[in-house]
């Protein structure tokens, strides 16, 4: 885990969320999640930081391992262009690119209906790579609490 030299607070970035999923991690989205965690809640302020630090690809990494990978990089640039952050140059590196279409595990889709809704609504950053998770990729109680707060602030103050 990446210590932040200005506060020394122990980040969860994408580096170490790729490091669980190499170690061994059954399913992706707990790594995932700890980073989500620290980049849409508690260290909002430190976001650049959370997405700097490139994975670390092993040659030998698995088929599966290899697609978290593909999803880690489209992840940096889906975040980074949303939230008007500058986009590591590690994130646009050619290598992640998937062969074959990734249909990230959601219920039906196998299905080519599914497939298709997925290739339509799945941002440009994972669709390029090959990558089809949908139109919202990263869906967080701390955004809609923020976006709800921000309207009471304004609400106050008008």
């Amino acid at each position: 885990m990446a210590i932040h030299e200005r506060s020394h607070v122990r980040l969860w970035t994408f580096q170490c969320a790729y490091a669980e999923i190499l170690a061994g991690e059954e399913n992706a989205w707990l790594p995932l999640g700890n980073m989500m965690h620290q980049f849409f809640g508690v260290y909002r302020q430190l976001r650049a930081e959370l997405v700097t630090v490139p994975i670390f690809v092993p040659e030998d990494v698995s088929p599966k391992q290899f697609q978290w990978a593909v999803f880690c990089a489209a992840s940096v640039e889906y975040l980074c262009r949303k939230y008007d952050l500058q986009v590591p140059a590690w994130s646009l590196d050619e290598r992640y690119m998937l062969a074959e279409p990734w249909y990230l595990d959601q219920i039906g889709s196998d299905l080519p209906e599914v497939q298709e809704e997925l290739r339509e609504e799945t941002p440009e950053e994972f669709a390029r790579r090959n990558v089809f998770c949908g139109e919202e990729p990263y869906r967080n109680k701390y955004e809609y609490q923020g976006r709800h707060r921000d309207v009471q602030d304004e609400q106050q103050i008008a």
